[in-house]
């Protein structure tokens, strides 16, 4: 492998990962929130049923969600709407952020190296690339968006 910045990359990694999944489960904690404002769910013996199964397996489900493609983002979710507390929720994103973070600085910098090689410059061409593109798709959806909302203006 190269001269990656190996312990740099691994903490921006873990950051992010902490601050994404926290984010989600606050997410899920907030619509939980509204939800009973509006609705009796918290009555309901399904849901309670499901708080204890989020209390007792949470924190491992957590952790192994962070192994998996798609589904961390439901498991967190999932762990902030049912109430997952956080004295385990924490614990159990740090230490799979951990495992998150060291797949990818470990396989993903790997992976990176074979497709790449010691062509950086490409990397960021493709990099820049996808920006632009990402950027002239989103001006055109603001754009018309606009229009649209012009057009429907009843003055």
């Amino acid at each position: 492998m190269p001269d990656w910045p190996t312990l740099p990359l691994f903490s921006f990694l873990l950051v992010l990962v902490m601050l994404r999944a926290g984010a989600t489960y606050a997410l899920g904690r907030g619509i939980r929130g509204l939800v009973d404002r509006r609705t009796q769910m918290t009555h309901r013996p399904s849901v309670i049923r499901a708080e204890r199964l989020i209390e007792r397996y949470g924190a491992g489900v957590v952790v192994l969600c962070f192994l998996t493609i798609g589904v961390q983002t439901a498991v967190n979710a999932a762990a902030g709407s049912l109430r997952m507390p956080m004295r385990r929720y924490l614990p159990a994103l740090f230490v799979g952020g951990l495992i998150w973070a060291t797949v990818y600085v470990s396989v993903g910098l790997a992976a990176i190296e074979a497709i790449w090689g010691g062509r950086g410059w490409l990397l960021v061409v493709v990099l820049a690339g996808v920006g632009s593109v990402s950027w002239l798709v989103h001006w055109w959806f603001v754009r018309r968006g606009n229009r649209e909302a012009r057009s429907t203006d009843p003055r």
